[in-house]
């Protein structure tokens, strides 16, 4: 299918879709993902998801990410630091546990099941962020922890996969590697916090001199996509350099006049593109063919996140709704998963046959997200 006509149905079913489960009362997330399935390969096979739509899609949740950066809570935010962190560090220890135990159990090999455990580390917060900004939940205790937890877990699975590749081509891991990885790292923070808060506020504030159109909006989203490009060239997401920008930009005087703009710029093409996209990129066809593992591997991938996260929670105070909301929160596999699957495949530690594990656990927790998120905030 044409490019543009691609597009106009994307954006016709993201819209239509969402619309009908915000009236059944779910997230209108849901339907967006429902809409994608639909049309993706898995059930009709009209959108063959062209390289040009795969980039709206990527932009789409570098957006989002920026938005809720817009969004938060900076006072919270500088409350939830400690908690962050121990949040994601059980979010990391529990999943990669159980899916190691599990995988062993199963009679999977030493090193697969170091991979199989690897991978459930990851948490990929683009669909949980755009229901729970839908919800209104974001700026709230349990929606700035999700985030600021994920930004954590994001350099936590970066040292996973370090040390799960040395010791699959190595036998071992170097300290220098993980040292190298923990001051890119924080090299980042600290400069994106130290030059990068007086450089945005001086940028906007001269692209204001600008007399064109919309030029303040033009360079917020320039700062976006520089630090998104900046957080990948320091081997940290570009959707964590993304949701820094935001934070950044919401110290400005400009902020809410960026975030308006950009709210109705996302959510007319790209934000809407990117949460079908990824319905279209659940293949359900692989559940038909999965094994009784790929299922139970799932389930491992649901339970060890809102029970490691979820401990991580109440270890620091949370109320147990709370410390429920924020596991759930951190459920989703994405993109992350999928990587630390790849690197598994490239480096010989997977096969064909165990690579679709972890693929069937993406499509499974990305479905149930929008459920478990409804369910758990209808509980507090």
């Amino acid at each position: 299918m044409d490019v543009f006509l691609e597009l106009a149905l994307i954006l016709v079913v993201a819209k239509l879709f969402g619309y009908l489960t915000v009236r059944l009362g779910f997230p209108a997330a849901l339907g967006q993902l429902i809409g994608g399935i639909l049309i993706g390969p898995s059930i009709l096979g009209i959108v063959s998801y062209d390289e040009a739509v795969r980039l709206i899609g990527e932009l789409g949740v570098v957006m989002l990410l920026f938005l809720a950066g817009l969004e938060t809570d900076i006072e919270e935010f500088k409350h939830v630091g400690i908690p962050a962190f121990i949040v994601a560090a059980m979010g990391v220890l529990v999943p990669f546990l159980l899916g190691y135990f599990g995988a062993l159990a199963w009679g999977y090999s030493h090193v697969q099941a170091l991979f199989l455990g690897g991978v459930l580390t990851a948490t990929s917060v683009g669909l949980t962020t755009s229901i729970l900004m839908e919800m209104k939940k974001l700026r709230t205790r349990v929606g700035t922890t999700i985030l600021a937890a994920a930004v954590v877990d994001d350099v936590l699975g970066i040292i996973v996969l370090t040390i799960l590749v040395g010791i699959n081509t190595r036998g071992s891991v170097y300290m220098e590697d993980l040292l190298i990885i923990l001051g890119e790292v924080a090299l980042f923070f600290l400069l994106g916090l130290l030059v990068g808060t007086p450089a945005v506020k001086e940028a906007l504030k001269a692209s204001e001199k600008i007399t064109l159109p919309e030029t303040v909006t033009a360079m917020a989203i320039a700062i976006m996509l520089i630090f998104a490009y900046l957080a990948e060239q320091f081997q940290i997401a570009g959707i964590t350099g993304a949701y820094l920008a935001g934070i950044l930009v919401a110290t400005t005087e400009e902020a809410r006049k960026v975030a308006d703009k950009t709210v109705t710029i996302g959510y007319s093409l790209f934000i809407p593109v990117f949460l079908v996209s990824i319905g279209i990129e659940s293949d359900v066809r692989i559940l038909t063919t999965a094994g009784t593992f790929a299922l139970v591997y799932a389930l491992l991938a649901i339970v060890s996140k809102v029970a490691g996260c979820g401990l991580g929670a109440l270890f620091a105070k949370f109320k147990p709704i709370e410390a429920l909301q924020v596991g759930v929160g951190m459920v989703p596999r994405m993109e992350v998963a999928l990587i630390m699957a790849n690197v598994a495949l490239r480096e010989g530690a997977f096969d064909r046959g165990v690579f679709a594990i972890p693929v069937t656990m993406v499509v499974i927790t990305t479905i149930a997200t929008p459920f478990l998120l409804k369910w758990a905030f209808s509980k507090g």
